[in-house]
């Protein structure tokens, strides 16, 4: 049995070949503080953020891309890969889980003995931007270039990619989770009001927006009141929020500047002509492809389901071989 893991910070996808993705759950577990016994993974453990009684404590053990608390990271795996997997079988599945090209060779090694752990036999990584390409359907074998920004919960990778490797590329330890923490200190400095970060999530998709001149949007929140201790409701626009999401959307914005300063002319002739590609559940900031459209000059798009696309093709990496870091060759056709 072959499985591919997106191991996200929010979200831990699993692919199994011939199935497709076949599991698509946060990235969040509850333990018991007392007994540390695993009280719910998942969905489950995803609602009790924010809303557990003290002995229990929901937690997220992936923290920028990278395995925070390896015991609990192993536990989740452990769960994920036991419901994908046939109970009788009797071989351990072969396991392709993609990483940030940002991470350390101790964090690598931390993923791969994590899985092992878990019940996988071999494992293997590959580079989430590669995943992302080959889930977009990008031609990434031939002499050209291709650009992909991988925007998830921690990170944000950015690579030029060409002849099956990466030419130039950057992470950037900033995504989906940078924003909601905005949004969290905002209504605390501005407004005085608490919120989640469950609650910053959902405004993030309800009202957030990088694009000045898209349509206002509007919701209503519920916080705790600073200044009197007391519930209150909030009125919120897409004006309200989006001074706060721009940093971090800038240093999107510049990682990619980056990434293509250090491209080779040719390859920038290639990806003038491709163009951006946005994928991961950070990219579906409303008004972010226009905004790095603007600030780099290239034509910029958003993935069709930018959720999906690195697990589809962390799924397609199982037809290939990886040798190092970064080269890709096809052992079959696909």
């Amino acid at each position: 049995m072959e499985i591919a893991i997106d191991l996200g910070t929010a979200n831990v996808l699993v692919a199994v070949r011939g199935k497709g993705i076949v599991l698509r759950e946060p990235s969040v577990v509850a333990v018991d503080r007392d007994s540390g016994k695993l009280v719910a993974i998942g969905e489950e453990a995803r609602r009790m953020l924010g809303r557990t009684p003290g002995a229990i404590i929901a937690m997220r053990p992936l923290r920028d891309g990278v395995i925070a608390d390896y015991e609990i990271t192993e536990a989740m795996l452990r769960h994920f890969i036991a419901r994908v997997t046939p109970g009788r079988s009797m071989t351990r599945p072969r396991v392709m889980i993609c990483i940030p090209t940002g991470a350390t060779g101790a964090e690598r090694r931390a993923v791969r003995e994590a899985a092992q752990s878990a019940g996988a036999g071999k494992v293997e990584l590959v580079e989430e931007p590669l995943a992302a390409a080959l889930g977009l359907g990008l031609e990434i074998t031939k002499p050209a270039g291709q650009l992909v920004v991988d925007i998830g919960g921690g990170t944000a990778d950015v690579a030029v990619l060409t002849l099956g490797g990466i030419a130039a590329s950057d992470s950037v330890r900033v995504g989906g989770d940078a924003m909601d923490a905005a949004i969290v200190q905002e209504l605390k400095s501005a407004y005085s009001l608490a919120v989640g970060e469950r609650t910053a999530e959902e405004i993030k998709i309800d009202v957030g927006s990088v694009h000045p001149g898209a349509t206002q949007r509007e919701t209503d929140i519920r916080g705790r009141d600073l200044l009197t201790g007391l519930p209150r409701t909030l009125h919120l626009t897409s004006a309200d929020v989006r001074g706060v999401l721009m940093e971090p959307a800038q240093e999107i914005v510049a990682a990619v500047r980056r990434v293509l300063e250090q491209t080779p002319p040719e390859l920038l002739s290639d990806i003038l002509d491709h163009g951006i590609w946005l994928t991961g559940g950070g990219a579906m900031l409303h008004g972010l492809p226009e905004l790095m459209a603007r600030e780099t000059g290239v034509p910029t798009y958003l993935a069709e389901d930018p959720m999906s696309s690195v697990a589809l093709g962390t799924a397609r990496a199982l037809d290939m071989q990886i040798v190092g870091r970064h080269l890709v060759i096809f052992k079959r056709v696909i």
